[in-house]
């Protein structure tokens, strides 16, 4: 399968960076084909400025600034997220590219239907994501509804095949957890991604 992992953590020593290499790790022994998207080490622009907002609804006219990321998704036939969450939500980093790169006319269509939207990302059959946690696994997913998680769970999950399959692994209490424990996620992130 080709995959497409999106990296956001502008740290190359961090623990998302520790998640990043398990999951590719594990991609590798189960035989797929990843490209790796690292927003900050690309220095990727989140930020949709007034002209690109304007042209948002045209087609054609929508796809300048991002045309190698929409090349990028449709060559995916999986995407996978790994990021940390930060005030209950992705990075600001990771939110604008699915702004600016999830355009009407390349990725979606809006229809007059019960669900407004059709997607025409038929080409991805797998969504993943990757997440650490601050807070504990209660807050996020109970109180907050994880914000993160829905938009690639959910959000996304209507652009792409409609028999798509999904998965999420998070490390919850981040700051508090031990050595063990880390390591611990980094081998299920592995075993996980090797299962794909």
């Amino acid at each position: 399968m080709r995959i497409l992992v999106v990296h956001a953590h502008p740290l190359r020593e961090s623990f998302s960076a520790a998640v990043l290499a398990s999951l590719l790790k594990g991609l590798s022994a189960a035989g797929h084909e990843v490209l790796v998207l690292d927003l900050y080490a690309e220095g990727f622009d989140p930020v949709m400025r007034a002209e690109e907002r304007a042209r948002y609804m045209e087609r054609g006219a929508n796809t300048g600034a991002i045309a190698e990321h929409l090349r990028q998704v449709r060559w995916a036939e999986g995407l996978i997220a790994v990021y940390p969450t930060w005030w209950y939500g992705p990075p600001a980093i990771l939110k604008g590219w699915l702004e600016r790169v999830f355009v009407p006319h390349e990725t979606f269509e809006i229809v007059d239907a019960p669900n407004p939207v059709r997607g025409l990302l038929t080409n991805i059959r797998l969504l993943g994501g990757v997440s650490t946690y601050g807070s504990p696994w209660w807050l996020v997913r109970l109180v907050m509804h994880d914000p993160g998680r829905t938009i690639v769970l959910r959000g996304l999950r209507q652009l792409v095949a409609k028999d798509c399959r999904t998965f999420w692994l998070g490390l919850y209490r981040m700051d508090t957890a031990s050595e063990a424990r880390r390591r611990a996620f980094l081998a299920e992130v592995e075993q996980r991604a090797g299962r794909i």
